[in-house]
């Protein structure tokens, strides 16, 4: 056990919402019933919720699921059963809660963000978190997140109608995250959250044929982090905005990786399924690792790294 002297501070803020501690849950491997079995939610800084859109989706076709090198792939497809469903069952149970929600929202295209955006204003939800990994069903299926100039339009809408913080999750399947991250900011974003899962595949050479039905799945877990630590120190000297990084943080010797790449807080995803704890034990970690370093603020940290 580490004696110190001291206590340090692990208060942060993210767009005027405070959060005691800068560990958040991660969208979908976070369910405010299933997640309080393991350890008491309150302990987090803040809850990001599973993707919610204005209707319910069934997702992908299965197997969508697949073990991957230091990590897994996944083509769940955003399954959710659309924000009636989401306000009635996952919101009435969070609101017991001290604790910040997040709501990762969903959809098919601009009106479908919108849509959803303004049946949670007047909710308990505290931020949203747009998800511009969505394809975009009028132009052909490509992502909202790929193409600086549609990301913009789907910021400028959302803005135009939400009574909270909007927070922009960013796509890492992308020629320049910067670009994307510069939009977001220049039409008013007030966070950013970033990254999501890279895509990837994996083959059965046996059964001779993709193992996810979709063929193709988002990569997460620790193979993705330094690529998630590149792109955060890429987009914190690119845009003032707070950032939630994210991508394989195991450990809060991980999370502490973040902070100093320019991350304001960081979301723990993978290491969830894997140990349901996670993001608790991370928090405790991440506490003795400030104490042993003689950290005393998650600032102090954020301005220690000297690259």
């Amino acid at each position: 056990m580490i004696c110190s002297s001291f206590s340090p501070d692990m208060k942060v803020n993210i767009a005027g919402i405070g959060l005691i501690t800068p560990v958040v849950t991660s969208s979908g491997t976070f369910s405010a019933r299933e997640s309080s079995e393991f350890y008491n939610i309150e302990r987090v800084g803040a809850v990001i919720t599973k993707g919610v859109a204005p209707v319910p989706w069934a997702g992908n076709p299965t197997p969508r699921i697949a073990e991957s090198y230091g990590g897994m792939l996944n083509s769940v497809g955003l399954e959710n059963p659309g924000v009636h469903e989401f306000i009635r069952h996952e919101l009435d149970y969070l609101k017991n809660l001290n604790v910040p929600v997040i709501a990762n929202v969903a959809g098919h295209c601009i009106d479908d963000y919108c849509d959803v955006v303004e049946k949670l204003n007047s909710t308990d939800v505290s931020m949203f978190e747009i998800n511009i990994s969505c394809p975009n069903v009028k132009e052909g299926g490509m992502s909202f997140g790929t193409d600086p100039k549609m990301a913009a339009r789907v910021v400028k809408a959302v803005k135009a109608v939400a009574v909270k913080p909007v927070m922009i999750k960013l796509s890492p399947n992308v020629t320049d995250i910067v670009e994307i991250a510069k939009a977001a900011e220049y039409e008013g974003a007030d966070a950013l959250s970033l990254i999501n899962t890279l895509l990837g595949m994996k083959i059965d050479v046996y059964r001779k044929r993709p193992v996810l039905a979709n063929i193709f799945g988002g990569l997460s877990g620790p193979a993705i982090m330094p690529v998630a630590l590149r792109m955060v120190y890429q987009v914190r000297r690119a845009v003032d905005l707070p950032i939630i990084g994210g991508g394989g943080i195991m450990t809060g010797e991980d999370a502490a990786e973040f902070l100093m790449a320019g991350a304001d807080a960081v979301s723990v995803g993978t290491a969830a399924l894997v140990n349901p704890t996670a993001p608790v034990d991370i928090i405790d970690e991440l506490e003795s690792f400030m104490i042993k370093e003689g950290y005393r603020s998650i600032e102090d940290i954020r301005q220690a790294f000297q690259g």
